[in-house]
């Protein structure tokens, strides 16, 4: 999804899934811890329904609509963990293991050698 958009302009805008059935209104955007990225959205799947979390990656936003690349019932099976809470990480592995996403590590961070600093053998004599 693109990054750009404010997640709070994605509140109340519908939902729909990869056959285009609505499945909702977008309730709540969860955002990750690390990077500030929204990452999850809470749909409404109806009046007294409870909400259901989809992936904002890959979902598109087309046309002011969300469109999730899952299908309805997948989406509705979600695990619930009430809104308005912070999802923990077992919660988001829950999620990820749910949808089938990949959840490969984060990139190392970069190599330093911080050997000559430590032991300061270029020192000159």
């Amino acid at each position: 999804m693109q990054t750009d958009i404010d997640p709070r302009n994605l509140i109340g805008r519908k939902a729909f899934d990869r056959n285009g059935t609505r499945i909702g209104t977008i309730d709540e955007v969860y955002l990750d811890d690390a990077t500030g990225i929204p990452e999850w959205a809470a749909i409404r799947t109806g009046l007294f329904s409870r909400d259901a979390f989809v992936p904002l990656e890959p979902s598109e936003l087309i046309d002011g609509s969300l469109h999730i690349p899952f299908e309805r019932a997948l989406i509705k099976d979600a695990p619930d963990f009430g809104v308005g809470r912070h999802l923990s990480p077992e919660q988001e592995l829950q999620l990820y293991h749910h949808y089938g996403l990949d959840i490969s590590a984060p990139p190392p961070l970069p190599d330093r050698d911080f050997g000559k600093l430590a032991d300061r053998d270029d020192r000159p004599a």
